[in-house]
């Protein structure tokens, strides 16, 4: 079939498609498939969604938040971001003027996370691609009652909703980046009290892990922290004393060993071990298909095995491919351009692999529309901006190439235990 073209087919051609591996077309979807399958964790891919961005004009006041950086303009020679969206599709209301220009002249547009139609053009994507969902990322320094803690309150809502309309999963993860150790279990308890209110774990949507909702705490472990192991402890303490809730915590990638990017302090694995999911932050952590097979014997199996012996579910996190050139040259720091290439695939295809043949049963994708650090699979461009700032493109590849490719995994991981192959599919034309 055409891309670009759909088409409905039955749920049970639906299931028996993914189950089997093949790949579903773009636009091809189950009859009936608002309702997810299940609402489980294992078996899913799910991509972390940061829903960070503005433009002016959004009617939020933010200008260009973080397409420029901490406000200090958005023009050639001054940006943050090293992708360029691909905004063909959006709504037209929902693409916004930009001061760059594309090679023809054309004025380069953007979108604005504060949309519901964009944040349901996402999550249709995900849908129409066999992605399972998404980890909304909810930033602890935001959730201070002012008009960015109403910015993160607006995507929320809007991504229930896209969510539910288009039958995937989602689940609330708090970022504690940046926090000391009483905004942690101040505003991280109280929120997710309000949450909980507002009635978010009883979405059939909303992830589900051993038939508990997910509160995912991202950040818990890492060196140089304002906060320590203490003040995370209260949270879970305080949060989930009557144990409603499957706890999925965000480690450093090294946490087993306690090295490199890890707190030392002694007590991190009793507070690990309280947890019921784990899934260590690997971005910037491995660079070349071949260091995904070494990992995998160096890393992955032993954390798999120590989460295995303490009852704990192991989420390996992947990533297409970093760059963080924009971001850092306007910050006045030192960064490249392409710093992890992506290989047209073979980089995130190759961790993909490692991870179910080391055993694992669920994925998380870093991230769906991270175009700050480079790490996007939503559609980008290959005609980007021209001028004083330069940008990455997806390769000459069809600017959906990720999405597919983040289908073709899932369908691989819900296959169960096939070999593994090094050599990621080809798509059919």
């Amino acid at each position: 079939m055409p891309m670009g073209s759909s088409m409905t087919i039955t749920r049970r051609q639906f299931v028996a498609a993914t189950a089997t591996g093949l790949a579903i077309p773009t636009g091809v979807f189950a009859l009936g498939s608002t309702k997810p399958i299940d609402n489980e964790l294992t078996g899913k891919v799910i991509c972390g969604y940061q829903g960070w961005f503005n433009a002016r004009g959004d009617g939020m006041d933010f200008g260009f938040r973080h397409y420029d950086v901490a406000g200090k303009g958005f023009r050639p020679g001054h940006c943050s971001v090293d992708l360029w969206p691909d905004v063909d599709g959006y709504d037209k209301a929902a693409r916004y003027d930009t001061p760059f220009l594309h090679k023809n002249g054309r004025v380069a547009q953007v979108f604005s996370s504060a949309d519901k139609s964009t944040l349901t053009l996402h999550h249709q994507w995900m849908r129409e691609y066999g992605i399972d969902g998404a980890a909304l990322q909810r930033f602890g320094l935001s959730l201070d009652g002012g008009k960015l803690h109403r910015m993160r309150d607006r995507v929320l809502e809007n991504t229930r909703t896209a969510a539910k309309q288009q039958g995937r999963l989602w689940m609330n993860m708090y970022d504690l980046s940046g926090m000391d150790g009483k905004q942690v279990q101040d505003r991280v308890v109280k929120d997710w009290q309000g949450l909980v209110d507002r009635g978010i774990t009883n979405d059939p949507n909303y992830l589900h892990h051993q038939g508990k909702p997910v509160l995912s705490i991202w950040g818990v472990g890492f060196g140089g922290r304002r906060y320590n192991i203490h003040a995370c402890n209260a949270v879970i303490d305080r949060i989930n004393k009557e144990k409603r809730y499957a706890i999925m915590l965000g480690t450093p990638y090294h946490w087993r060993e306690q090295i490199r990017d890890a707190d030392r302090d002694p007590r991190l694995h009793d507070t690990l071990r309280r947890a019921d999911i784990l899934s260590p932050w690997a971005v910037g952590r491995l660079s070349t298909p071949g260091d995904t097979l070494n990992r995998m014997e160096s890393q992955l199996k032993p954390d798999l095995a120590w989460c295995k012996d303490a009852g704990i579910h192991y989420l390996p996190v992947i990533f297409p491919g970093f760059s963080w050139y924009n971001l850092k040259q306007a910050r006045g720091q030192e960064g490249r351009l392409d710093q992890i290439p992506r290989r047209k695939g073979a980089f995130l295809w190759a961790q993909a692999e490692a991870a179910r043949k080391a055993g694992a049963e669920s994925l998380y994708l870093a991230m769906f529309d991270e175009i700050d650090e480079g790490t996007a699979i939503f559609k980008c461009t290959n005609d980007p901006p021209v001028g004083e700032s330069p940008f990455l493109d997806y390769e000459g590849l069809p600017s959906d190439h990720y999405l597919w490719l983040t289908g073709q995994v899932a369908a691989r991981l819900r296959r169960g235990k096939v070999p593994a192959i090094r050599e990621m599919p080809k798509r059919p034309l």
